[in-house]
C-alpha cells in the first residue's frame, strides 16, 4: 500500500480518533506532529493541491491567531494565508491524512477511511 502520512495533533480528540481508526485496521502511518515540526510554504501548497482546497478552507477560524492576524480579510492572497499557516501551524485544520497524491481532512475522523483501499 502507498505510504500514509497523518498530520497529527495529539491534543486533538479528532486527530487521536483518526489515528485510532487507522491503527485498528493494522495501518501505521508516518505521524507528523505539525505543531512541533511546522510545514514549509511549499509543503502546505503541495498538501492543498492534494486536498483540492484553498488555503482559506484549511484555516481554523476559531483560533486566536485567526483573529489577531485579521485572516478574515478577504483581500488576503493565497500566499499570505499559506505564510500565516506556516508561521502559525495551529491555524491548520487537523487531522489530515495524505495517501499518495490525495489527502483528506479527518473531520469527522471517519473521513480518513475514504482514502483507504
Amino acid at each position: 500500500m502507498t505510504d500514509l502520512t497523518l498530520y497529527h495533533n495529539p491534543r486533538c480528540s479528532k486527530s487521536r480518533g483518526a489515528l485510532e481508526l487507522l491503527e485498528a485496521r493494522g495501518l501505521h502511518p508516518t505521524v507528523v506532529r505539525y505543531l512541533e515540526t511546522p510545514l514549509s510554504a511549499a509543503q502546505i501548497k503541495a498538501l492543498l493541491g492534494k486536498l483540492g482546497i484553498s488555503a482559506r478552507q484549511l484555516l481554523r477560524s476559531g483560533e486566536e491567531e485567526y483573529k489577531t492576524l485579521n485572516l478574515a480579510d478577504a483581500s488576503l492572497s493565497e500566499q499570505q494565508l499559506i505564510d500565516a499557516i506556516g508561521a502559525h501551524p495551529k491555524l491548520m485544520e487537523r487531522p489530515i491524512l495524505e495517501v499518495g497524491d490525495k489527502a483528506v481532512i479527518g473531520r469527522p475522523p471517519e473521513n480518513v477511511l475514504e482514502l483507504l483501499p
